[in-house]
């Protein structure tokens, strides 16, 4: 398991990251959440050892950090790292043989992924030949190919189509089925929904939320309605317990409660006047709360 404990970290009078304790344990899935300038890249560089918190403990195992476990850390930057004129394979071999793997167990692991990942490509071929998205999955690759014990994954979805992004979320679910313990950080809050477990919510290096996903959901309550082939939204309007409400054009009429038990009074309005294909109340979504905790804590 690994431990932050009231993890600190300043650059001059900036605090990027504040008072931060989080748990990830074998086969979790944590994703950090936060604009950019949050603290989420320096976070992970300080439990790569990038450069030490100025306060505060992070532990592997109830133990410190050494040499020994980072090497079992698989970390993937935003700012790609590979090298753009060696082939696949040359460095690929390579980074596998600095965790202690031979060169033939990595050749067929490597080929493993790739085929799994659909990359477009050879080992054989100069990272230069490849497409973002294909430089991007050998990059992923890079990390999974050793087994690692944690994943470090910063913005891992960054500039991929949705078919390529399923990829690398079926290729990050298989190594949480494996034991892998994985942080990662992303601005697309429909793919925090498919992977995280748990989600700290960063804002200038404070944490304004954290928790399990299906906690967080319920904290904020089922307030949100959607409601499709009601026509008069001038009648929902003077009802009691309704927030706000917004339609665009002749879409489905978007609500927010002040409370779950207006929803019972809502239905019984709308649906007083005949059928209605869609009432739908239901919890936020994470992007709906990551916007409403932005706006709150700005």
């Amino acid at each position: 398991m690994l431990e932050l404990n009231s993890v600190r970290k300043r650059f001059k009078r900036f605090a990027a990251v504040e008072n931060l304790s989080f748990k990830v344990k074998e086969g979790e899935i944590v994703s950090l959440i936060g604009q950019n300038g949050a603290g989420k890249s320096t976070t992970f560089h300080m439990i790569l050892d990038f450069f030490q918190p100025d306060k505060g403990q992070i532990l592997w195992d109830s133990q410190v950090m050494d040499w020994r476990f980072r090497r079992k850390i698989g970390y993937m930057p935003e700012e790609r790292g590979l090298y753009q004129k060696e082939s696949i394979k040359e460095q690929l071999i390579f980074f596998a043989a600095l965790h202690g793997m031979k060169k033939r167990e990595a050749e067929k692991i490597l080929m493993y992924w790739m085929e799994k990942l659909n990359v477009v490509g050879k080992p054989s071929d100069k990272v230069e030949s490849l497409s973002k998205g294909n430089a991007q999955k050998i990059q992923l690759i890079a990390c999974l190919m050793f087994s690692p014990k944690l994943l470090i994954l910063d913005e891992p979805f960054s500039g991929l189509d949705p078919v390529n992004a399923d990829l690398l979320i079926e290729a990050i679910l298989e190594a949480k089925a494996r034991g892998t313990m994985i942080i990662f950080s992303t601005h697309n809050m429909v793919n925090v929904e498919k992977l995280a477990d748990y989600i700290i919510m960063l804002s200038h290096g404070e944490t304004v939320l954290q928790g399990y996903v299906d906690d967080v959901y319920k904290e904020f309550g089922r307030l949100s309605v959607e409601v499709e082939g009601y026509s008069d939204i001038s009648k929902l309007k003077t009802l009691p317990g309704i927030e706000r409400l917004n339609q665009d054009n002749n879409g489905p009429i978007h609500i927010r409660l002040q409370s779950e038990s207006d929803g019972k009074l809502l239905f019984n309005k709308v649906t007083s006047e005949g059928y209605l294909p869609v009432f739908n109340q239901h919890y936020p979504s994470l992007e709906e709360i990551f916007k409403y905790e932005v706006e709150v804590n700005r």
